[in-house]
């Protein structure tokens, strides 16, 4: 019996090397499925980390906007403030100048309510002296009204107010306001109530109120008022006499030139056209005055202001409208910047037998 041949590499021993083997193959399978498993879990926790970063990134994005309207509006609101505080600042301003002025108007309104006391009382004397007159027929006199000055002056000014038909001419421009150039500006842009309490005015008021009550009882009379243009102080009487007698048209002409507020510039030569409109011609001229005018019988196109030789020609000319035989008198106020005007006047006066007086601060 053949002996069995002995094989190194037998079926156990195969055995035992591919068990060995296959024990690697599935550790070294269970190591590597378990790393697998581990990096998916890192992976699947950072990718929840990734996914809620990119939330809070997402949510940072929607904050932002909300931020950014947030102060798109808070810059429109600043705007909006800034606006309205300038606004309101310009509204104080313009405020604490409306009170400025609300404060000189009331200042100017109690002055001129003060000197209206001041003249009320005056007329209230007047009217008093003018009853007691009327009850002593012996104190009348010729005098339609009475007068009362301020102490016991008396002048000697050589201007005789008689005749049987006087007329009254009375400037009512604007330079009638005060005696300066830069004062009459100023005033020109002042409150009415403020303008009829200028000195001069005030004092040219006192003047025909003094010749309004030195017009003899038997004559006529007619009060013009002129500064560019010329109209009677009684509406309705251009080209009519008034009766010196009659003491309520004197007493309405005087009160209807106390209500005007000077303005304008000056044509004599209008004056002097209303004034030829009587019938019959004057015996007497009184006017009241402070310089030489400023136009014609209209005003001048192109040209807005005129010179001292302008002035004396335009004075020439409206002398050629005056009647040659009737005696002119004027009171001339005074008024800077009008050198010519006295003399000027002083001629007209001296050729038709009439007088020039140029009077103090206290007359009449």
């Amino acid at each position: 019996m053949a002996r069995r041949k002995t094989e190194i590499f037998s079926m156990s021993f195969l055995d035992c090397i591919t068990c060995a083997f296959g024990s690697v193959v599935l550790v070294y399978t269970l190591i590597n499925a378990q790393g697998g498993l581990r990096r998916i879990t890192e992976v699947t926790v950072n990718q929840a980390e990734v996914d809620k970063m990119e939330q809070q990134v997402l949510e940072g994005y929607q904050r932002l906007v909300v931020l950014r309207n947030s102060m798109e509006k808070t810059d429109e609101d600043h705007v909006k403030t800034e606006g309205l505080g300038t606004r309101v600042l310009d509204e104080t301003e313009k405020l604490k100048v409306e009170l400025a002025d609300a404060d000189k108007d009331t200042l100017s309104r109690r002055e001129a309510i003060e000197k209206l006391k001041a003249d009320l009382k005056s007329l209230d004397e007047g009217n008093r002296r003018l009853e007691g007159a009327t009850r002593d027929a012996s104190s009348t006199g010729t005098r339609v009204r009475g007068f009362i000055g301020q102490g016991d002056r008396q002048y000697l000014t050589g201007l005789k107010v008689g005749g049987k038909h006087v007329v009254l001419l009375v400037d009512v421009s604007a330079s009638m306001l005060d005696e300066t150039l830069v004062n009459v500006l100023r005033m020109r842009n002042m409150p009415e109530s403020r303008k009829l309490l200028s000195d001069k005015w005030r004092r040219t008021l006192q003047t025909v109120d003094w010749l309004s009550a030195q017009v003899p009882l038997e004559s006529e009379f007619q009060i013009f008022a002129f500064n560019t243009k010329a109209w009677p102080l009684v509406p309705g009487t251009e080209g009519k006499w008034l009766k010196a007698s009659d003491p309520s048209a004197m007493n309405e002409a005087v009160d209807n030139l106390r209500k005007l507020v000077p303005q304008d510039g000056t044509s004599i030569e209008n004056a002097f056209t209303a004034m030829n409109a009587l019938t019959p011609k004057p015996d007497s001229v009184i006017m009241i005055t402070d310089g030489l005018p400023t136009q014609g019988a209209t005003a001048p196109l192109l040209r807005k202001t005129v010179d001292g030789d302008a002035r004396l020609k335009l004075f020439e000319h409206a002398v050629g409208k005056y009647p040659r035989d009737v005696p002119f008198n004027v009171i001339l106020m005074p008024m800077e910047g009008d050198p010519s005007a006295p003399s000027a006047f002083w001629q007209l006066a001296r050729r038709t037998n009439g007088s020039f007086l140029s009077p103090s601060k206290d007359w009449p």
